[in-house]
């Protein structure tokens, strides 16, 4: 029997997405032997500077072996990693953007942070292959480099950019394949907003859009889940109070209790200033859901333009109003090509090279 190719899987900030999608590289191609290691989603500045030493820290006995593929997510040191291993110097390498930092919004009030830009970058160089989820996050990635290299005072030639974008693809985060489709009668009028409860996914623009539907009169029911921390933006507190009557759902869920509103909810909802490529919202349309999404970031590249808005909350509360009182609500759109059974071929080509 032939030896099984050996593959180090390195998630250096290991988010739940980040998680599904390394889990789901390992239980899709069996047929490969994996070596997966990871850090906890913690200390952000550490980890994505230190992380070669977290690794060193906890897996040397694997960093030292030999294996003929890695794959790294991009907050990964992998430039670094190959320095301090010549072994995997030696590797094929892909590198893997679920986001970039060049167009990762900064917290309010806070100095612009060089090290995971050139974590980015570096990694960039150091890889044989750089996949990008979305075309929205290849582009921002290399507008973001030319940007930030043209404001550096010297020793800044441009054109190794263009070395890095011929080694470049794009192939999505795949959903994972529901068993059966939902069949479960919507909640009229039910709006799920299921992201992180951060500043980037712009909470305030949704509770203003839901303030004004209130002040005009209108019902509808939210349905308010995603991941929460131990600090999230002073107007979830508020919105609590301000919409008890209208809230049917709060707070993070279980797997089951998630999909299961997700089932229920008739609308999902995004205001974010950012977005690579909008998992929680593909989550929810696979699970019926009608999106209304910003016509903007990688949405546009993702859904047809009848779910997309322009402006601020007063024209999001508009374009929620009509479809609340609409005779022919449109229908969910099919993502069917964004799973692992349609892309599962294009990720197998991608590890056997």
């Amino acid at each position: 029997m032939p030896q099984r190719s050996k593959v180090l899987l390195l998630s250096a900030y290991n988010t739940p997405s980040h998680n599904s999608w390394c889990t789901g590289l390992v239980d899709n191609f069996p047929q490969f032997n994996w070596e997966f290691l990871q850090l906890t989603p913690r200390f952000f500045s550490w980890r994505i500077r230190g992380n070669p030493l977290s690794f060193i820290h906890s897996y040397t006995d694997k960093l030292i072996q030999d294996y003929d593929l890695i794959i790294a997510t991009s907050m990964v040191d992998l430039a670094t990693l190959c320095g301090l291993f010549p072994n995997l110097a030696r590797c094929r390498k892909i590198v893997y953007f679920h986001e970039n930092q060049f167009a990762y919004p900064q917290p309010p009030n806070t100095p612009v942070r060089l090290e995971p830009l050139m974590v980015n970058l570096y990694s960039a160089l150091a890889a044989d292959l750089i996949v990008f989820n979305t075309e929205f996050n290849r582009q921002s990635f290399f507008s973001g480099v030319s940007d930030f290299m043209n404001k550096m005072p010297d020793h800044t030639p441009l054109d190794y950019i263009e070395s890095i974008k011929i080694k470049t693809q794009v192939l999505p985060v795949p959903l994972k394949q529901l068993k059966t489709k939902p069949q479960i009668e919507k909640i009229p009028n039910s709006i799920i907003w299921n992201h992180r409860w951060e500043y980037d996914k712009n909470p305030e623009a949704f509770f203003g859009a839901c303030k004004i539907l209130k002040q005009r009169g209108k019902d509808f029911k939210l349905i308010v889940m995603g991941q929460q921390f131990r600090q999230s933006p002073d107007v979830f507190n508020q919105a609590k109070g301000l919409f008890a009557e209208n809230i049917i759902c709060w707070g993070e869920q279980s797997t089951h209790d998630y999909c299961s509103w997700l089932t229920k909810g008739e609308f999902v909802i995004s205001t974010a200033i950012h977005e690579f490529q909008g998992l929680a919202v593909m989550e929810a349309v696979q699970h019926g859901a009608i999106p209304i999404i910003p016509n903007r970031l990688s949405y546009p590249e993702i859904f047809p333009t009848e779910y997309l808005y322009t402006g601020d909350e007063v024209k999001l509360a508009d374009h929620m109003e009509r479809l609340f009182t609409s005779k022919q609500k449109p229908a969910a759109p099919n993502i069917d090509d964004y799973t692992w059974d349609t892309l599962r071929d294009e990720y197998l080509s991608l590890i056997k090279g």
